[in-house]
């Protein structure tokens, strides 16, 4: 699987609605065949920074994603909601979904 991550500094003044902003894009991508998950979260530490968590099936799902029409379109609108450009890792893996953390495995939780 491709997996990303990556990290999005908003401007101050729309960090609270930027989920609204990124709905459709997230929601279509959502909606790929290839991707495996694309999940979002707001930093603890920093209100204007999000986390984006995605991975897509394969490199071709990875592609597909990139040359979609809701990727150009978001390559065109959210830009301006950001300060910067966005830091990611991106890394393709052997495996094609999440793994147990077994270092903090629950048992018989109650």
């Amino acid at each position: 699987m491709i997996f990303i991550t990556a990290k999005f500094r908003i401007k101050p003044e729309y960090a609270d609605q930027w989920p609204e902003i990124a709905g459709a894009f997230t929601s279509a991508t959502r909606g790929e065949p290839g991707c495996l998950w694309y999940d979002w979260a707001r930093s603890v530490e920093d209100p204007n920074e999000y986390v984006l968590v995605e991975a897509f099936r394969d490199e071709d799902a990875g592609a597909a994603h990139v040359n979609s029409a809701h990727f150009k379109t978001a390559q065109r609108t959210l830009p301006p909601y950001l300060t910067e450009t966005p830091l990611i890792i991106n890394a393709a893996l052997p495996q094609d979904g999440w793994s147990r953390l077994g270092e903090m495995s629950v048992e018989n939780v109650e």
